[in-house]
């Protein structure tokens, strides 16, 4: 039983470090299993650097033909499972073929890395980024390692951004007009409004502001579109008086959002919407729906 052991072990060891890994901001990334583990944060353009050891086990060499580190950008979409699309691929040659007997340490460097895309773990689609290590082997599987990190892209506030105004009726029954202060919102932002009742002739029950965000993936008959309702902010109880007007305050920080991303690498998008609802006593349902761009702003702390 020993034997049989000994012989399913791992021929070797292998570890990936970062230079900068005591310093670095660490974020929680969600894995396959479910499990959160905490894995370091990067921005386009910066370089990732570090060092992958390689350790024979006691008493063993490891023969093979070359060590390899890449630095791999991938999309799977969760209907084609499997299948990792790669958008960023870089590669360094670590070690020739031959023998390794010994404990070896080799340094490596991406320089200045193009990362256009944020990381994002959605509904039917995930976007990551890694760092893998291949032990390349004659007959036997080849020995691979990866490390997951994380990439989070920041905007500038916008130059312009201008207020949302629109309105919502029932021909002789119900008008209102209601007003954001704007249209773009970072992912701490609020969401300041107010809505106006010009003419009330149904009894509303209650009126509500959501926020959804809607992902879609793939392309053509395989395009899939799922709708999550984030947030729900109930704005009034009880039916208005004509000439009310009614206040909107809602911090975005407490739900999780991302920025809007628009057709990444023509395989997803991810979109933001204010959903407003009106129900009366009857429980119909009325809604109006408006698009906004949300963006990750800076964080100063």
């Amino acid at each position: 039983m020993n034997f049989l052991i000994g012989a399913f072990k791992p021929p070797c060891t292998v570890s990936i470090t970062l230079a900068d890994a005591r310093n670095r901001k660490q974020v929680p990334l969600k894995k396959d299993n479910g499990q959160t583990i905490m894995v370091p944060l990067f921005q386009s353009q910066e370089s990732i650097v570090g060092e992958v050891v390689i350790e024979p086990t006691q008493g063993k060499k490891l023969e093979h033909n070359g060590f390899k580190i890449e630095l791999l950008g991938q999309i799977e979409l969760f209907f084609d499972r499997g299948n990792f699309y790669d958008f960023t691929s870089l590669v360094r040659e670590l070690e020739v073929p031959g023998e390794l007997y010994d404990r070896k340490t080799y340094p490596f460097e991406f320089s200045t890395v193009e990362m256009p895309y944020e990381s994002y773990n959605g509904v039917n689609v995930r976007l990551r980024y890694i760092l893998k290590v291949t032990i390349s082997r004659n007959i036997v599987s080849n020995i691979v390692e990866h490390q997951d990190f994380v990439v989070r892209n920041y905007t500038p506030p916008p130059p312009i951004n201008n207020s949302i105004k629109m309105e919502v009726g029932i021909e002789d029954c119900l008008h209102i007009e209601f007003e954001y202060s704007k249209s773009k919102y970072h992912l701490k932002d609020v969401i300041i409004g107010k809505i106006y009742f010009l003419l009330v002739r149904i009894k509303i029950k209650n009126m509500e502001l959501e926020i959804r965000r809607r992902e879609s993936t793939g392309s053509g008959p395989n395009t899939y579109v799922e709708t999550e309702t984030l947030a729900k902010y109930e704005l009034m109880d009880g039916t208005p008086v004509r000439g009310e007007s009614i206040p909107i305050r809602l911090f975005l920080s407490p739900y999780e959002l991302t920025p809007t991303y628009r057709n990444i690498n023509n395989k997803f998008s991810v979109k933001y919407y204010l959903n407003l609802v009106l129900v009366d006593e009857e429980d119909r349902r009325y809604f109006k729906q408006q698009e906004i761009t949300v963006y990750r702003l800076l964080e100063t702390s």
